[in-house]
């Protein structure tokens, strides 16, 4: 029996929709340069691998987790924490670079799977589907004598019947039923999440992996539960399908505000080295810095300095404020 999810089109999710489409035009019309995406994208991946495994209860902070993503050691090593995240920046890096891939198979998937779980899993093997029971709370998923068949039935509908739908509701779609039949014995909310990006990113809805959608499930845990439990209960997905729109509403909204730190407000684009993106990351992530912390942070001399801010300060990217021996650099608001 094919998979025919149940939901209605209510005026609140149309509204949703179309919120979303306008946003979502607005961030890909921008005057972003190519040489701003890698930023971003390493943004996004560090905020969605430090949700999505926060969710499941790892300590890791957002600037442990992109530390991590940089390659630098922790001061303090967590060995499990860590591989978590490794894990998940690493599944991110899979899908990304198969978001044009059309067709998805349990290969795929196993696949994702192993990358994500491998040393992590506290029952089962990592990268193929359980063959033992397992409990989501009060609920009971499908017996693991149904886990293949349900699978079949949800890739079968994944790449032919979810191409009527927006891939905003068809992600979500996937999301859910993927945690419902909770096909793997461990790692199935890291899974289905980052299988749910993966959707945007196939479907060409965040053509530049710049979406980190996984915030708004983790800065309300318990609303994102609460969502998947209703609509386990009497599998009518309309309200999940808000819930999830809204998250992507909010999170286009977030975006749009980080795209606009990286835009310049005067009419020309600038086109960032290497060094000029690696110094508004560091005004990112310390909120501002002086000279001297960033000649220390960059290990360059104050010439070299002034010769990566003097365009952004021209560009109105960066302001300086203090007086001339406490001035310090930052962000422009906007």
């Amino acid at each position: 029996m094919p998979y025919n999810p149940r939901f209605t089109i209510t005026p609140r999710l149309l509204a949703l929709v179309e919120q979303i489409a306008t946003l979502r035009e607005r961030i890909v019309g921008a005057s972003v340069e190519l040489a701003w995406v890698p930023a971003l994208q390493l943004e996004s991946r560090s905020r969605n691998s430090h949700a999505s495994t926060s969710i499941e209860g790892n300590p890791l902070t957002l600037e442990q987790v992109k530390a991590l993503g940089a390659g630098r050691k922790l001061a303090v090593e967590n060995g499990r924490a860590e591989r978590e995240v490794t894990n998940y920046l690493a599944g991110l890096k899979y899908i990304e670079a198969r978001a044009q891939l059309e067709v998805v198979r349990h290969d795929d998937l196993f696949a994702l799977h192993r990358i994500l779980a491998e040393g992590v899993m506290d029952q089962g093997d990592s990268g193929q589907y359980r063959t033992i029971f397992v409990t989501i709370g009060d609920d009971t998923p499908p017996g693991p004598h149904e886990v293949s068949p349900l699978m079949f039935e949800l890739l079968e509908w994944l790449n032919k019947g979810s191409r009527e739908w927006s891939p905003i509701l068809s992600s979500a779609i996937l999301h859910y039923r993927f945690e419902a039949i909770h096909p793997f014995a461990d790692g199935n909310g890291r899974t289905g999440r980052a299988l749910a990006l993966w959707e945007l990113y196939r479907r060409g809805f965040d053509t530049h992996h710049i979406f980190s959608v996984d915030e708004y499930y983790w800065q309300d845990r318990p609303a994102y539960y609460d969502a998947l439990r209703a609509t386990r209960q009497n599998e009518d997905l309309t309200g999940w399908l808000e819930y999830c729109a809204e998250g992507l509403r909010q999170t286009l909204e977030r975006v749009w505000l980080r795209v606009q730190s990286y835009q310049p407000v005067s009419a020309e684009k600038l086109i960032l080295s290497s060094k000029q993106e690696l110094l508004l990351q560091l005004l990112r992530d310390h909120g501002s810095l002086g000279p001297l912390k960033i000649r220390e942070l960059m290990a360059m001399s104050k010439q070299g300095v002034m010769n990566l801010l003097n365009p952004l300060l021209e560009a109105g990217l960066v302001t300086k404020v203090g007086n001339h021996k406490t001035g310090r650099y930052q962000l422009n608001a906007r």
